[in-house]
């Protein structure tokens, strides 16, 4: 194993112990360095020539838990710049998670540079034997680019690997239970917005229509509302027509905007609630499963200044790491179902809390989480 690097972030620019480093791990450590936020370890590693990273943002409730993606981050400067602060961004939003899940385990989060059309066995496994070097401090699961077979794989060389088929000791597809956890916050947030929990007739905007988001359209449809969609994957869209053809599917963000739906769900990758785009939303409720919704920080206050309810999407798309979770106490899908089914109250707490307090949900949602933390330490 080539190691490039174990970083316990406490300095802040660099330690002088980082120089001297190859000029491409230097850039990829130094450039998002004011991303650190209280974590307690990054390891950046070199394994059968693909670059990866792994960050842990905290252990105080436990070893910490939190997918690996695989992305080749086409379009960005610089690949392992990007892939460094995704991991920090990421694990961070992992405690938070896990936190507000009620697990008893801290955030994490790997990322491995490459391919994920053309990944080999060879790499997965090596990055198993990355994870198994930190001794069980972090608990990995998939993410996006990986599959259930990715990490059977990774699972060879590595006993803390969760995600896994049923065949392989696992609860397979996660997506399951996040997307009922997505759907318990939204009929939540809806109750906070419209007085009920009902989504019977409200027009709601969905984005992706995968594994998660597919199957919010499933909860969606039962239960009464009218669904918009946008999802570039004609395997996706033939699916959820297949199963509701009353589903209506346009061809862009713009164009789902234009229907002025009453709730939005965004449930691809994260990034989508930018500045710009705020202003042109007319929905009531923000409320999916994708990942780092906000662009900035800053967005959280914008949207409160429109009006808009946002429920922070590590508040609402926790099902799926506590369906993998359970992997390690037992495989109790009916506990873990139970479990995720709180996701309605936590989101009416956290929801209360910001309108009593005058703060954005998302700072609510990290109050709620740092206040299970600290009565841990």
């Amino acid at each position: 194993m080539s190691v490039i690097a174990t970083i316990y972030p406490i300095l802040n620019p660099p330690p002088p112990n980082l120089r001297g480093m190859p000029t491409t791990a230097a850039r990829a450590i130094a450039s998002p360095w004011a991303g650190f936020d209280g974590h307690e370890r990054v390891v950046v590693a070199e394994q059968a020539g693909v670059r990866m990273v792994i960050a842990l943002h905290s252990t105080v409730l436990g070893p910490a838990l939190g997918g690996t993606r695989m992305s080749l981050y086409e379009g960005t400067d610089d690949a392992g710049s990007a892939a460094y602060a995704d991991a920090l961004r990421l694990s961070r939003a992992m405690t938070y998670k896990n936190a507000l899940a009620g697990l008893d385990h801290g955030g994490g989060k790997g990322v491995i540079i490459a391919d994920p059309d053309a990944k080999s066995a060879d790499v997965l496994r090596a990055y198993g034997r990355l994870v198994d070097s930190l001794d069980g401090s972090y608990v990995t699961a998939g993410d996006v680019g990986m599959t259930v077979r990715d990490m059977d794989v990774i699972g060879e060389t590595c006993p803390w690997t969760t995600g896994r088929s049923p065949e392989n000791g696992g609860v397979g597809d996660s997506g399951i239970l996040t997307a009922f956890g997505v759907f318990e916050g939204l009929r939540a947030s809806a109750s906070t917005v419209w007085g009920t929990g009902g989504l019977a007739g409200k027009r709601v905007g969905v984005i992706g229509a995968g594994k998660v988001g597919g199957r919010v359209i499933d909860h969606l449809v039962d239960a009464g509302a009218e669904v918009t969609a946008v999802d570039p994957s004609p395997a996706a869209r033939t699916a959820v027509l297949e199963a509701h053809p009353d589903v209506r599917f346009v061809g862009s963000v713009d164009d789902l905007l234009a229907t002025n739906p009453e709730v939005l769900s965004p449930n691809a990758l994260g990034g989508l609630l930018t500045p710009d785009l705020v202003p042109r939303i007319s929905a009531r409720l923000i409320c999916g499963g994708a990942n780092n919704q906000l662009a900035t920080p800053e967005v959280a206050d914008q949207l409160a200044e429109r009006g808009i309810v946002y429920a922070p999407d590590f508040l609402v798309n926790c099902g799926g790491v506590i369906q993998v979770a359970e992997e390690l106490v037992g495989c109790d899908m009916a506990r873990a179902r139970a479990r995720t089914a709180k996701v309605y109250e936590t989101t009416l707490r956290v929801l209360e809390r910001a309108a009593a307090q005058g703060i954005t949900p998302v700072a609510a949602a990290e109050r709620e989480a740092e206040d299970r933390i600290a009565a841990q330490r």
